[in-house]
């Protein structure tokens, strides 16, 4: 592997984080490869262990065991993810020692299903954090609306959060609002523990592009061929703007006094889906101190061999502002987008949930026989 990742930290001061998680990467070693490779992290999501589990015979025998111990098919769920979100932790646990809390960070996410529950969200989601009971976990709450008030509330308990599912700006300035929020709550009861708290907010980048360009292709108008892949990145480095601008100035130098750390921005979805565009193009573009990069394995593969190393996401703002600005004058609606992409994300994500919970019901009533 090259020195690329490590200088994206060392260098630039950005967190490369791994978006993938399978019980493979454990057992034989890889993921300690991986982290000293320059990873500094790890994502997981439903879809990832959709395709973990469903794709290999690794997790076999712990199904069966559970299965001959009569658990249901969502607890067999949580058993399996619960067991590779411990390992993957204790794989990065002397990075988040080292490098005092910044990273070394391990995500899982609560079931999809509760995405517009409120309540419910809360009650998973802290099951979760005290399931996994490392100080290197970060609990994924959906950046919903009835996601909003969880989020706060787990911050001003001192639990990390990644908040997963961002598309739009007016959400990710909700995100912000809510984790300061939090903060403050804590200074009131707890002003000692806002040093342990940390938090990422991730925005979903090339879904963007992919569903902006489909409507920018439907106009004749050569203006807005012109802005054919160039929304992700300029809204990516838009959020970068308000990201700078809510975590400085008094409110926030308050909390930064008692020790709170800045809720770093996280770039997901960095695949590139059009094969026109180059494949480290999400990389590449959205270099900057104090964010995240969550990267797929044949990212990081690309990113390695031949990215271009560099900060940019405060590069050419003022275009991006206006190029983001006459996305309007060809038909965009920037925030149906956002809304519509979010509506999507969670269905996806719970369709993976709910296929392979469906799958080990399967599987577990094959066993029992």
């Amino acid at each position: 592997m090259s020195s690329r990742l490590h200088s994206l930290f060392d260098d630039y001061g950005q967190s490369p984080w791994l978006d993938n998680l399978k019980r493979s990467f454990i057992t034989s070693g890889e993921l300690e490869q991986i982290r000293a490779s320059g990873i500094r992290g790890l994502t997981s999501n439903p879809t990832i262990f959709q395709k973990a589990i469903q794709g290999s015979d690794d997790y076999s025998d712990q199904l069966s065991t559970l299965v001959k111990a009569k658990f249901s098919p969502i607890d067999c769920y949580w058993q399996l993810v619960l067991r590779d979100i411990h390992s993957a932790a204790e794989t990065f646990a002397d990075l988040h020692e080292s490098s005092k809390g910044r990273d070394g960070f391990v995500s899982v996410e609560v079931d999809p299903g509760l995405a517009h529950d409120g309540q419910a969200t809360l009650v998973a989601a802290r099951e979760l954090h005290q399931r996994v009971a490392k100080r290197n976990v970060m609990i994924k709450i959906p950046a919903t609306r009835e996601g909003l008030p969880v989020i706060r509330t787990m911050i001003s308990e001192a639990r990390n959060v990644n908040v997963t599912l961002i598309f739009g700006l007016e959400r990710y300035q909700q995100v912000m609002n809510a984790y300061i929020e939090g903060l403050e709550d804590l200074a009131k009861a707890s002003p000692e523990r806002l040093r342990t708290v940390a938090s990422v907010a991730s925005f979903f980048i090339s879904r963007v592009d992919t569903e902006i360009d489909r409507l920018l292709e439907q106009s004749q108008n050569q203006g807005a061929k012109d802005l054919l892949g160039t929304a992700a990145i300029n809204q990516a480095k838009i959020a970068y703007k308000m990201f700078t601008a809510n975590f400085s100035g008094p409110r926030w130098q308050k909390l930064a006094d008692l020790g709170a750390r800045p809720q770093r921005p996280l770039w997901a979805s960095t695949s590139t889906k059009n094969p026109k565009y180059p494949d480290t193009l999400y990389v590449d573009n959205l270099i900057g101190p104090n964010s995240v990069n969550t990267l797929p394995d044949n990212t990081i593969a690309s990113f390695a061999d031949h990215g271009r190393l560099g900060e940019t996401l405060t590069k050419n703002l003022d275009l991006a502002e206006s190029q983001w600005a006459k996305l309007s004058d060809f038909g965009v609606n920037v925030d149906d987008v956002a809304d519509r992409l979010e509506r999507e994300g969670v269905a996806s994500f719970q369709k993976s949930f709910d296929e392979l919970i469906g799958v080990l019901g399967t599987k577990s009533a094959e066993i029992a026989q």
